[in-house]
């Protein structure tokens, strides 16, 4: 005959609430695993959580620099007048007066 395990049903210090074959843990282990999210995965992988929790730095748009350099006016083709027409007209109709 084998001896008992340590930590089985023999064992005096053998307590059954530690059993992870109990009816508590077989119930949640019928359960499949829910799958890491992206976030979980590159937390995992940077070693630290990104994004960054908490609100984001206020940026200083006193700081920012903006260029036009568009030529006056600027160049429209005929195609992206009929796109616009198609896809806005009725806004265009409604804001402008229908063409006549």
């Amino acid at each position: 005959m084998k001896p008992a395990k340590s930590g089985g049903p023999a064992d005096p210090g053998y307590d059954r609430a530690d059993n992870d074959d109990g009816p508590d843990n077989a119930s949640r282990s019928r359960r499949p695993k829910r799958p890491p999210t992206a976030s979980e995965q590159l937390e995992e992988l940077l070693g630290y959580p990104w994004p960054f929790p908490g609100r984001p730095p206020k940026h200083d748009l006193s700081t920012w620099t903006v260029t036009d350099d568009w030529p006056d006016p600027v160049p429209v083709t005929e195609a992206e007048i009929a796109v616009f027409e198609q896809w806005f007209g009725d806004l265009f109709d409604e804001l402008f007066g229908q063409d006549m």
